[in-house]
Protein backbone atom coordinates (compact mmCIF):
# COMPACT_ATOMS: atom_id res chain seq x y z
CA UNK A 1 0.00 0.00 0.00
CA UNK A 2 1.33 3.44 -0.88
CA UNK A 3 1.95 6.04 1.86
CA UNK A 4 -1.18 7.68 3.24
CA UNK A 5 0.34 11.20 3.14
CA UNK A 6 -0.71 11.72 6.74
CA UNK A 7 1.52 14.76 7.16
CA UNK A 8 -0.19 16.58 4.32
CA UNK A 9 -3.66 15.55 5.50
CA UNK A 10 -3.05 16.87 9.02
CA UNK A 11 -1.50 20.13 7.86
CA UNK A 12 2.23 19.51 7.44
CA UNK A 13 4.32 22.41 8.86
CA UNK A 14 1.27 24.36 10.03
CA UNK A 15 0.23 21.36 12.13
CA UNK A 16 3.69 21.11 13.71
CA UNK A 17 3.87 24.83 14.46
CA UNK A 18 0.34 25.51 15.68
CA UNK A 19 -1.47 22.28 16.60
CA UNK A 20 0.96 19.61 17.81
CA UNK A 21 0.81 19.30 21.64
CA UNK A 22 -1.64 22.25 21.76
CA UNK A 23 -5.11 21.60 20.30
CA UNK A 24 -7.19 18.81 18.85
CA UNK A 25 -7.74 18.59 15.10
CA UNK A 26 -10.56 16.76 13.31
CA UNK A 27 -10.16 16.13 9.57
CA UNK A 28 -13.41 14.64 8.14
CA UNK A 29 -13.14 12.33 5.16
CA UNK A 30 -9.36 12.64 4.99
CA UNK A 31 -8.85 9.03 3.90
CA UNK A 32 -11.83 7.85 1.83
CA UNK A 33 -10.23 4.44 1.13
CA UNK A 34 -9.03 3.74 4.66
CA UNK A 35 -10.93 0.45 4.58
CA UNK A 36 -8.16 -0.79 2.30
CA UNK A 37 -5.67 -0.38 5.14
CA UNK A 38 -7.19 -3.03 7.42
CA UNK A 39 -10.43 -5.01 7.22
CA UNK A 40 -12.61 -7.07 9.53
CA UNK A 41 -11.22 -10.15 7.79
CA UNK A 42 -7.70 -9.00 8.67
CA UNK A 43 -8.74 -8.65 12.31
CA UNK A 44 -10.34 -12.11 12.33
CA UNK A 45 -7.15 -13.57 10.88
CA UNK A 46 -4.96 -11.91 13.51
CA UNK A 47 -7.23 -13.18 16.28
CA UNK A 48 -7.21 -16.71 14.86
CA UNK A 49 -3.48 -17.00 14.15
CA UNK A 50 -1.74 -15.24 17.05
CA UNK A 51 -1.54 -16.27 20.69
CA UNK A 52 -1.92 -13.01 22.57
CA UNK A 53 -2.25 -12.65 26.31
CA UNK A 54 -3.64 -9.64 28.22
CA UNK A 55 -2.88 -6.80 28.14
CA UNK A 56 -1.74 -7.18 24.50
CA UNK A 57 -5.23 -8.51 23.68
CA UNK A 58 -7.98 -7.51 26.08
CA UNK A 59 -11.65 -6.75 26.48
CA UNK A 60 -12.56 -3.62 28.40
CA UNK A 61 -15.91 -2.49 29.79
CA UNK A 62 -16.71 0.55 31.95
CA UNK A 63 -13.01 1.23 32.43
CA UNK A 64 -12.23 -2.29 33.67
CA UNK A 65 -10.45 -5.13 31.90
CA UNK A 66 -12.55 -8.30 31.79
CA UNK A 67 -11.04 -11.52 33.15
CA UNK A 68 -9.55 -13.59 30.36
CA UNK A 69 -11.52 -16.70 31.29
CA UNK A 70 -14.74 -14.95 30.23
CA UNK A 71 -13.82 -15.16 26.54
CA UNK A 72 -11.11 -17.88 26.26
CA UNK A 73 -10.67 -21.59 26.85
CA UNK A 74 -7.47 -23.06 28.36
CA UNK A 75 -5.55 -25.48 26.13
CA UNK A 76 -2.89 -27.86 27.49
CA UNK A 77 -0.23 -28.69 24.93
CA UNK A 78 1.66 -31.97 24.69
CA UNK A 79 4.62 -30.16 26.28
CA UNK A 80 2.39 -29.49 29.30
CA UNK A 81 2.17 -25.74 28.77
CA UNK A 82 -1.14 -23.89 28.94
CA UNK A 83 -2.35 -21.17 26.63
CA UNK A 84 -5.68 -19.43 26.38
CA UNK A 85 -7.49 -19.98 23.07
CA UNK A 86 -10.11 -17.42 22.09
CA UNK A 87 -13.62 -18.89 22.31
CA UNK A 88 -15.54 -17.18 19.46
CA UNK A 89 -18.99 -17.71 21.01
CA UNK A 90 -17.94 -16.23 24.36
CA UNK A 91 -16.02 -13.44 22.64
CA UNK A 92 -19.11 -12.49 20.62
CA UNK A 93 -21.26 -12.56 23.77
CA UNK A 94 -18.94 -10.23 25.70
CA UNK A 95 -18.75 -7.79 22.79
CA UNK A 96 -22.54 -7.81 22.42
CA UNK A 97 -22.82 -7.00 26.14
CA UNK A 98 -20.80 -3.82 25.59
CA UNK A 99 -17.15 -4.78 25.89
CA UNK A 100 -14.57 -3.16 23.60
CA UNK A 101 -11.92 -5.27 21.93
CA UNK A 102 -8.35 -3.91 22.08
CA UNK A 103 -5.15 -5.16 20.45
CA UNK A 104 -1.96 -3.31 21.35
CA UNK A 105 0.88 -2.81 18.85
CA UNK A 106 -1.16 -3.79 15.80
CA UNK A 107 1.64 -2.24 13.76
CA UNK A 108 3.74 -5.30 14.64
CA UNK A 109 1.03 -7.71 13.43
CA UNK A 110 -0.26 -6.11 10.24
CA UNK A 111 2.09 -4.83 7.49
CA UNK A 112 -0.21 -2.04 6.29
CA UNK A 113 -0.66 -0.64 9.79
CA UNK A 114 3.08 -0.93 10.35
CA UNK A 115 3.79 1.13 7.24
CA UNK A 116 1.35 3.82 8.41
CA UNK A 117 3.12 3.95 11.79
CA UNK A 118 6.52 4.26 10.09
CA UNK A 119 5.19 7.08 7.93
CA UNK A 120 4.23 8.99 11.09
CA UNK A 121 7.59 8.19 12.71
CA UNK A 122 9.49 9.63 9.78
CA UNK A 123 7.45 12.84 9.91
CA UNK A 124 7.25 13.34 13.68
CA UNK A 125 10.73 11.96 14.49
CA UNK A 126 9.53 9.83 17.39
CA UNK A 127 8.25 6.34 18.10
CA UNK A 128 4.68 5.42 17.16
CA UNK A 129 2.57 2.44 18.28
CA UNK A 130 -0.79 1.61 16.70
CA UNK A 131 -3.52 0.03 18.83
CA UNK A 132 -6.76 -1.34 17.38
CA UNK A 133 -10.19 -0.81 18.98
CA UNK A 134 -13.47 -2.47 18.02
CA UNK A 135 -16.84 -1.71 19.64
CA UNK A 136 -20.48 -2.64 19.07
CA UNK A 137 -22.56 -0.75 21.66
CA UNK A 138 -22.95 2.69 23.21
CA UNK A 139 -21.38 1.38 26.42
CA UNK A 140 -18.04 3.11 27.04
CA UNK A 141 -15.14 0.71 27.26
CA UNK A 142 -12.81 3.04 29.16
CA UNK A 143 -14.96 5.79 30.67
CA UNK A 144 -13.77 9.39 30.74
CA UNK A 145 -9.97 9.29 30.76
CA UNK A 146 -6.79 10.93 29.49
CA UNK A 147 -3.70 9.48 27.81
CA UNK A 148 -0.08 10.26 28.66
CA UNK A 149 0.81 10.59 24.96
CA UNK A 150 -0.61 12.35 21.91
CA UNK A 151 -2.74 10.21 19.60
CA UNK A 152 -3.80 10.22 15.96
CA UNK A 153 -7.03 8.31 15.41
CA UNK A 154 -8.11 6.75 12.10
CA UNK A 155 -11.72 5.68 11.90
CA UNK A 156 -11.67 2.60 9.66
CA UNK A 157 -15.22 1.19 9.72
CA UNK A 158 -18.50 2.28 11.30
CA UNK A 159 -18.82 5.33 13.54
CA UNK A 160 -17.60 6.37 16.98
CA UNK A 161 -18.73 9.28 19.16
CA UNK A 162 -15.92 11.15 20.91
CA UNK A 163 -16.62 13.55 23.77
CA UNK A 164 -13.68 15.90 24.35
CA UNK A 165 -13.39 17.66 27.71
CA UNK A 166 -9.97 19.34 27.36
CA UNK A 167 -6.97 19.14 29.73
CA UNK A 168 -6.93 19.95 33.44
CA UNK A 169 -3.13 19.74 33.82
CA UNK A 170 -0.47 20.86 31.39
CA UNK A 171 1.33 17.90 29.78
CA UNK A 172 0.61 15.28 32.46
CA UNK A 173 2.96 12.31 32.58
CA UNK A 174 2.67 8.63 33.44
CA UNK A 175 5.17 9.23 36.27
CA UNK A 176 4.18 12.63 37.58
CA UNK A 177 4.22 14.64 40.78
CA UNK A 178 0.43 14.93 40.94
CA UNK A 179 -2.73 13.79 39.17
CA UNK A 180 -4.75 16.08 36.87
CA UNK A 181 -7.88 17.65 38.32
CA UNK A 182 -11.15 15.90 37.32
CA UNK A 183 -12.65 16.96 33.97
CA UNK A 184 -15.64 19.29 33.70
CA UNK A 185 -19.07 17.67 33.76
CA UNK A 186 -19.87 18.74 30.18
CA UNK A 187 -17.61 18.19 27.16
CA UNK A 188 -16.11 21.04 25.18
CA UNK A 189 -17.24 19.35 21.99
CA UNK A 190 -18.65 16.09 20.62
CA UNK A 191 -17.48 14.55 17.38
CA UNK A 192 -18.81 11.58 15.43
CA UNK A 193 -15.95 9.98 13.53
CA UNK A 194 -16.91 8.30 10.27
CA UNK A 195 -14.86 6.05 7.99
CA UNK A 196 -11.84 7.95 6.71
CA UNK A 197 -11.92 10.62 9.44
CA UNK A 198 -8.73 11.61 11.27
CA UNK A 199 -8.59 12.98 14.81
CA UNK A 200 -5.51 14.32 16.56
CA UNK A 201 -5.69 14.66 20.35
CA UNK A 202 -2.88 15.99 22.59
CA UNK A 203 -1.91 14.13 25.73
CA UNK A 204 -3.76 15.08 28.87
CA UNK A 205 -7.05 15.78 27.09
CA UNK A 206 -9.92 14.08 28.90
CA UNK A 207 -12.18 12.16 26.53
CA UNK A 208 -14.68 9.32 26.30
CA UNK A 209 -15.54 7.14 23.32
CA UNK A 210 -18.54 4.97 22.44
CA UNK A 211 -20.14 3.31 19.43
CA UNK A 212 -23.39 5.13 20.13
CA UNK A 213 -24.51 5.57 16.52
CA UNK A 214 -26.10 2.15 16.19
CA UNK A 215 -23.31 0.59 14.09
CA UNK A 216 -20.20 -1.38 14.99
CA UNK A 217 -16.92 0.52 14.93
CA UNK A 218 -13.30 -0.25 14.09
CA UNK A 219 -10.59 2.33 14.56
CA UNK A 220 -6.81 2.61 14.94
CA UNK A 221 -5.13 4.85 17.47
CA UNK A 222 -1.52 5.78 16.76
CA UNK A 223 0.15 6.66 20.06
CA UNK A 224 3.00 9.17 19.69
CA UNK A 225 5.96 8.68 22.02
CA UNK A 226 6.61 11.73 24.18
CA UNK A 227 9.92 13.59 24.25
CA UNK A 228 10.03 15.76 27.38
CA UNK A 229 12.40 18.11 29.13
CA UNK A 230 12.72 15.53 31.90
CA UNK A 231 14.07 13.04 29.36
CA UNK A 232 16.48 15.63 27.97
CA UNK A 233 17.84 16.38 31.45
CA UNK A 234 18.22 12.67 32.20
CA UNK A 235 20.22 12.17 28.98
CA UNK A 236 22.26 15.30 29.71
CA UNK A 237 23.22 13.95 33.13
CA UNK A 238 24.80 10.94 31.42
CA UNK A 239 26.51 13.16 28.85
CA UNK A 240 28.05 15.34 31.56
CA UNK A 241 29.83 12.44 33.23
CA UNK A 242 32.85 13.39 31.14
CA UNK A 243 33.42 16.21 33.64
CA UNK A 244 35.21 15.40 36.89
CA UNK A 245 32.69 17.27 39.01
CA UNK A 246 29.84 15.05 37.76
CA UNK A 247 31.78 11.87 38.54
CA UNK A 248 32.99 13.00 41.94
CA UNK A 249 31.29 11.85 45.11
CA UNK A 250 28.91 14.35 46.64
CA UNK A 251 30.64 16.20 49.50
CA UNK A 252 28.13 14.91 52.05
CA UNK A 253 30.53 15.23 54.99
CA UNK A 254 32.21 18.47 53.91
CA UNK A 255 31.69 21.91 55.37
CA UNK A 256 28.93 24.14 54.10
CA UNK A 257 31.51 26.25 52.31
CA UNK A 258 32.95 23.22 50.50
CA UNK A 259 29.47 22.05 49.52
CA UNK A 260 28.66 25.49 48.11
CA UNK A 261 31.89 25.43 46.08
CA UNK A 262 30.98 22.00 44.70
CA UNK A 263 27.50 23.18 43.71
CA UNK A 264 29.01 26.22 41.99
CA UNK A 265 31.20 23.93 39.87
CA UNK A 266 28.25 21.68 39.12
CA UNK A 267 26.07 24.64 38.17
CA UNK A 268 28.77 25.92 35.82
CA UNK A 269 28.92 22.67 33.82
CA UNK A 270 25.15 22.19 33.70
CA UNK A 271 24.51 25.80 32.70
CA UNK A 272 27.12 25.66 29.96
CA UNK A 273 25.49 22.51 28.55
CA UNK A 274 22.02 24.06 28.61
CA UNK A 275 23.30 27.14 26.78
CA UNK A 276 24.35 25.03 23.79
CA UNK A 277 21.95 26.09 20.98
CA UNK A 278 22.39 22.65 19.36
CA UNK A 279 21.46 20.69 22.51
CA UNK A 280 17.93 19.69 21.46
CA UNK A 281 19.16 18.87 17.95
CA UNK A 282 21.89 16.61 19.34
CA UNK A 283 19.45 14.89 21.69
CA UNK A 284 16.94 14.34 18.90
CA UNK A 285 19.66 12.93 16.65
CA UNK A 286 20.69 10.53 19.40
CA UNK A 287 17.09 9.32 19.81
CA UNK A 288 16.67 8.94 16.07
CA UNK A 289 19.88 6.97 15.69
CA UNK A 290 19.03 4.67 18.62
CA UNK A 291 15.49 3.87 17.43
CA UNK A 292 14.77 0.11 17.32
CA UNK A 293 11.18 -0.03 16.16
CA UNK A 294 10.44 -2.87 13.75
CA UNK A 295 13.51 -5.05 13.39
CA UNK A 296 12.91 -7.70 10.74
CA UNK A 297 15.17 -10.55 9.56
CA UNK A 298 16.07 -11.05 5.89
CA UNK A 299 15.79 -14.82 5.55
CA UNK A 300 17.00 -16.81 3.70
CA UNK A 301 19.93 -14.42 3.14
CA UNK A 302 21.94 -15.11 6.29
CA UNK A 303 25.41 -14.76 4.74
CA UNK A 304 24.88 -11.69 2.58
CA UNK A 305 22.54 -10.16 0.01
CA UNK A 306 22.89 -11.61 -3.51
CA UNK A 307 23.34 -9.27 -6.47
CA UNK A 308 19.76 -9.70 -7.62
CA UNK A 309 18.28 -6.45 -8.98
CA UNK A 310 14.75 -7.67 -8.14
CA UNK A 311 15.42 -7.93 -4.40
CA UNK A 312 13.62 -5.16 -2.55
CA UNK A 313 15.22 -3.27 0.33
CA UNK A 314 13.44 -1.39 3.11
CA UNK A 315 14.74 0.47 6.15
CA UNK A 316 13.46 -0.95 9.42
CA UNK A 317 13.21 2.53 10.95
CA UNK A 318 11.63 5.76 9.81
CA UNK A 319 14.22 7.83 11.67
CA UNK A 320 17.53 7.03 9.97
CA UNK A 321 19.62 10.01 8.83
CA UNK A 322 22.75 10.88 6.87
CA UNK A 323 25.36 13.47 7.80
CA UNK A 324 28.17 14.65 5.51
CA UNK A 325 31.68 14.36 6.95
CA UNK A 326 35.12 15.47 5.81
CA UNK A 327 35.81 12.14 4.12
CA UNK A 328 32.32 10.91 3.17
CA UNK A 329 29.05 10.47 5.04
CA UNK A 330 27.89 9.05 8.36
CA UNK A 331 24.71 6.97 8.38
CA UNK A 332 22.97 6.39 11.72
CA UNK A 333 20.10 3.98 12.28
CA UNK A 334 18.96 1.28 14.72
CA UNK A 335 21.64 2.07 17.32
CA UNK A 336 24.41 1.66 14.74
CA UNK A 337 26.66 4.02 12.82
CA UNK A 338 28.41 3.58 9.49
CA UNK A 339 31.18 5.68 7.93
CA UNK A 340 30.73 5.45 4.15
CA UNK A 341 32.11 7.00 1.00
CA UNK A 342 30.32 9.99 -0.49
CA UNK A 343 29.19 7.76 -3.38
CA UNK A 344 26.94 5.85 -0.96
CA UNK A 345 24.88 8.94 -0.07
CA UNK A 346 22.40 8.75 -3.02
CA UNK A 347 21.60 5.13 -2.16
CA UNK A 348 21.06 5.98 1.51
CA UNK A 349 18.85 8.97 0.73
CA UNK A 350 16.83 6.86 -1.68
CA UNK A 351 16.10 4.39 1.12
CA UNK A 352 15.22 7.18 3.57
CA UNK A 353 12.87 8.97 1.17
CA UNK A 354 11.16 5.67 0.33
CA UNK A 355 10.10 4.99 3.94
CA UNK A 356 7.77 3.23 4.63
CA UNK A 357 8.11 1.51 1.25
CA UNK A 358 10.80 -0.77 -0.20
CA UNK A 359 13.08 -0.06 -3.17
CA UNK A 360 14.55 -2.61 -5.59
CA UNK A 361 18.26 -3.27 -5.43
CA UNK A 362 18.45 -2.43 -9.14
CA UNK A 363 16.90 0.99 -8.52
CA UNK A 364 19.28 1.66 -5.65
CA UNK A 365 22.27 0.74 -7.81
CA UNK A 366 21.10 3.00 -10.64
CA UNK A 367 20.40 5.92 -8.27
CA UNK A 368 23.89 5.71 -6.77
CA UNK A 369 25.70 4.92 -10.02
CA UNK A 370 26.95 1.62 -8.58
CA UNK A 371 26.98 -1.90 -9.87
CA UNK A 372 24.27 -4.19 -8.48
CA UNK A 373 27.02 -6.19 -6.75
CA UNK A 374 28.41 -3.07 -5.02
CA UNK A 375 24.89 -2.00 -3.99
CA UNK A 376 24.27 -5.50 -2.60
CA UNK A 377 27.47 -5.29 -0.56
CA UNK A 378 26.42 -1.94 0.89
CA UNK A 379 22.92 -3.21 1.70
CA UNK A 380 24.46 -6.27 3.38
CA UNK A 381 26.21 -3.93 5.81
CA UNK A 382 22.88 -2.28 6.66
CA UNK A 383 21.11 -5.63 7.05
CA UNK A 384 23.85 -6.92 9.36
CA UNK A 385 23.42 -3.77 11.43
CA UNK A 386 19.61 -4.23 11.65
CA UNK A 387 18.92 -1.01 9.75
CA UNK A 388 17.44 -2.66 6.65
CA UNK A 389 15.60 -5.77 5.55
CA UNK A 390 15.13 -7.39 2.16
CA UNK A 391 12.34 -9.29 0.42
CA UNK A 392 11.73 -10.82 -2.98
CA UNK A 393 14.28 -11.77 -5.58
CA UNK A 394 14.80 -14.98 -7.50
CA UNK A 395 18.22 -16.29 -6.40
Amino acid sequence: MSPLNLAALLGQDEFLAQVLHRHYRHVPGALPNLGELITWDDLNTVLATHRMEPPRLRLSMDGEMLPQHRYTTPVITRRHTVWQRLHPTELHARLAEGASLVIDAMDQLHPGVGRAAMELERWLRTGVQANLYASWTAREGFGVHWDDHDVIVMQVHGMKRWKLYGPTRTAPMYKDTEEPEPPPSEPLTELVLRPGDLLYLPRGWWHSVSASEGVHSLHLTFGIQTTTGAQLVSWLADELRRHDVLRADLPVHATGQAQAAYLAQLRKEVTAALEDPELITRYTAMRDGADLTRLRPSLPHIAGIPADPEIRVQLTTGRAYVEPTEHGVTFRACDNEWEMATEAAPLLWCLIFAVPEAVSLGELAETAGLSVADAAALVTELVNGQAATVTGGHL
